[in-house]
């Protein structure tokens, strides 16, 4: 298929009238995020990559609200493939689920308005609580940890603390994983707090089990394969080889290793 330029995604389609949102558990999501009729949207302002809340036809008066990145939408960088973008944020999705943490949202690659891209699960949130906010409770320290370390083994190169959502039941989600799965080195990170910090037992048995599985080439593992080349994936287990030998985050540089701008 071939790529539209960027200039060519407009910025609005119609949106439903007299529609509402309405929350679904993942069972009920997954049909609609899959095969759902889009039925409006606009473009997410600010994003270097074109990305669009989109509304998914849920029934009589009723919609899904979706996050829609298309991978024509995608700006060129020069240190990751151009148009694979959205084929990692499905990794890190995957990953998760293998992995049992963090929280993030279902997240599927589909046909768009604007040709194939990610279609993400939208996290309704208060945009004003970032991680800054949630690191100051002692009872985000879990959730936290858990996205630290699994940055460290995807090797998220962009993780702003706008990409820390908490939802109305207080559970934390991590979102924006386009900038992740390069095999050298490029964490960046806000959460300096976690550097240096010990990774707790039960995330060092859960690594150590992911890790095995990705040894073994696991049916369950085999997703990733999709959307990750084969130096992609070694690179990615050595990352866990080396949490699990050093059993803590490590002490990174704040010049070079966080993102701008911050938030």
């Amino acid at each position: 298929m071939p790529r539209r330029s960027r200039q060519s995604l407009n910025v609005v389609f119609p949106v439903p009238e007299d529609a509402s949102p309405v929350s679904l558990d993942e069972d009920e999501v997954r049909p609609l995020l899959e095969a759902g009729e889009i039925t409006g949207g606009h473009r997410m302002p600010y994003g270097s990559n074109y990305t669009f809340l989109v509304w998914i036809d849920a029934g009589p008066g009723k919609y899904l609200r979706a996050i829609y990145k298309p991978r024509d939408g995608e700006r060129p960088l020069w240190d990751f493939p151009l148009g694979t973008l959205y084929r990692r944020e499905h990794a890190a999705f995957v990953l998760s689920r293998l992995l049992g943490w963090p929280n993030i949202p279902l997240t599927l690659v589909r046909e768009g308005p604007y040709g194939i891209g990610m279609f993400q699960n939208y996290v309704d949130c208060d945009p004003t609580i970032t991680y800054f906010e949630m690191a100051q409770d002692d009872e985000c320290y879990e959730q936290l940890c858990q996205i630290m370390v699994f940055d460290l083994i995807t090797n998220n190169a962009d993780r702003k603390a706008g990409h820390c959502l908490m939802d109305g039941d207080s559970q934390i989600w991590s979102i924006d994983h386009g900038l992740t799965f390069h095999p050298s080195f490029k964490l960046r990170s806000v959460m300096m707090e976690f550097w240096g910090e010990p990774i707790p037992d039960e995330m060092v048995h859960d690594l150590a089990s992911l890790h095995q599985r990705l040894e073994e080439k696991s049916e369950d593992t085999a997703p990733l394969a999709e959307h990750l080349d084969r130096r992609e994936v070694k690179a990615l287990k050595k990352r866990i080889r080396f949490l699990l030998r050093d059993r803590a985050v490590p002490n990174l540089d704040p010049n070079y290793n966080i993102p701008w701008p911050f938030v």
